[in-house]
């Protein structure tokens, strides 16, 4: 959070979370080749790349695309539901996995086998719409160690939970979590693909 990224949001999403923010991502968009995107990522003035959705596992193209970012030197992010296998993402990728909770709607959905693909340069996140949401998070978090094996984000959803009482509870539970919010939503309120 906080770094001068390039958003590449790619279109669709098996999943149907209650809380998605950009279900605008499910349909829609443009046929654009990884060339195509290449050059257009090469013409703003930073290094950092994130390729996100909708899922983007869920596109063909999308192992070919990090490939190529990566290949031309960006250091390259992908956000994914984690509904998907990562093990075939490219190493130099960092993947930022999103264990969904029970009020996502999609808890089942989870990939459990991806827990064993993580790395320290990945980073699993667990977007919290309630208290109960957090519980599970804090015991999903300590059952598996998953902040042994790469950081850990909470995130409040937007409009739903006060990120002073997020807050609140990882001080109370002092755990080994990094706290994050949707700073686009704070700099641009409603706006789309920033």
């Amino acid at each position: 959070m906080g770094l001068p990224t390039v958003f590449v949001r790619l279109t669709g999403c098996p999943l149907r979370c209650v809380y998605c923010d950009t279900d605008y991502a499910f349909q829609g968009g443009e046929w654009i080749s990884v060339p195509a995107i290449i050059a257009q990522v090469r013409s703003y003035p930073t290094r950092h790349v994130t390729v996100t959705g909708g899922e983007p596992l869920a596109q063909k193209a999308c192992h070919e695309l990090l490939v190529s970012l990566c290949d031309a030197g960006f250091d390259v992010s992908m956000e994914t539901s984690g509904a998907l296998d990562i093990g075939g993402v490219d190493g130099r990728v960092s993947r930022i996995v999103d264990l969904k909770t029970p009020a996502s709607g999609e808890v089942e959905r989870n990939y459990w086998p991806n827990l064993l693909f993580l790395s320290p340069r990945d980073e699993v996140k667990f977007v919290i719409a309630d208290e109960a949401d957090y519980i599970w998070a804090r015991n999903i978090l300590l059952e598996h160690h998953i902040h042994q094996r790469c950081p850990v984000l909470f995130s409040p959803v937007w409009g739903r939970v006060a990120p002073a009482d997020l807050a609140q509870w990882l001080l109370r539970d002092a755990l080994p979590v990094r706290m994050q919010i949707q700073l686009h939503k704070i700099l641009w309120q409603e706006a789309k693909g920033r």
